[in-house]
Order: structure tokens, then sequence, then C-alpha cells
């Protein structure tokens, strides 16, 4: 079985968070690793080259493939801002409807620029969420 690729690593976080050429998405993705950071309690770390994650969960799938992930965490991508809410959003359906213009897929929450949500609905989902995956795989 492979090795997952994208693992943890000491890249500085700030140093990367600098190389983000779009001042608005630079901006933004210094309120979230604020944000994070208080919701969460934890160091931010640099998994791969691109994503800032917080805390950290074993999965094991029914295939026997197992590994570390951040319980959340972000990438600022090109095209958006990648947060990844590992529980999903079936659990969040009420926040996620006062938001304000986001898109979704499995585990990832796609915002052009926090100017689009509302800052509060966002934090108290990735509170939820956090507080969600802590309970499911405690430490």
């Amino acid at each position: 079985m492979s090795e997952p690729k994208t693992k943890v690593n000491d890249a500085s976080v700030e140093d990367f968070l600098h190389t983000v050429e779009h001042p608005v998405k630079r901006a933004d993705s210094f309120t979230l690793l604020e944000m994070m950071t208080e919701v969460t309690g934890m160091t931010p770390k640099m998994w791969g080259g691109s994503i800032v994650g917080f805390d950290t969960y074993h999965y094991i799938y029914a295939s026997g493939r197992e590994g570390d992930w951040p319980i959340v965490g972000f990438s600022p991508r090109k095209q958006n801002i990648s947060l990844y809410i590992m529980p999903g959003f079936n659990n969040f359906e009420p926040l996620l409807k006062k938001l304000g213009k986001h898109k979704t897929s499995k585990a990832c929450l796609y915002i052009n620029k926090l100017a689009d949500v509302d800052l509060e609905i966002l934090k108290e989902l990735i509170q939820q969420s956090v507080t969600y995956m802590r309970d499911k795989y405690p430490k």
C-alpha cells in the first residue's frame, strides 16, 4: 500500500502565506490562520507544499489504507480558498445557509474571498467541525 503524498512538515506557514500572489487572498489567508489558531488552540503546520493544517487525526479506511490528516485546514489556491472541513457538511446545513457565497465538495468548502462570507458563521462552522472531529477521534 502506498504512503500518502501529503504529510506534515517543518516548512514555515508564514513564509508560505507570504508567497500568495494575490494581495486579498494573502490577507484572507492570514485571517484564516488567526481564526483557526484561535479555534483549535494549536500551532499551524504545513502539510505538503500548500496546505495549512491544525491538529491531527488518524484515519483507517475499510480498504486498510490509513494515515494522518489535519482536523481542519486551508489552502489558498489560484481559483479560491479551500477550507478542509473533515466531517463534511451534512451536520452543518443551517450554518451553510447563513454563510454567504460558497461551494462545497465532500470535505472542502470553497470561497473566493472572506468578504463573501459571514466570518462569525465561518468561525462557528470551523468550531463545530473541530469539536466533532475531536469527539470522533480522541487522542
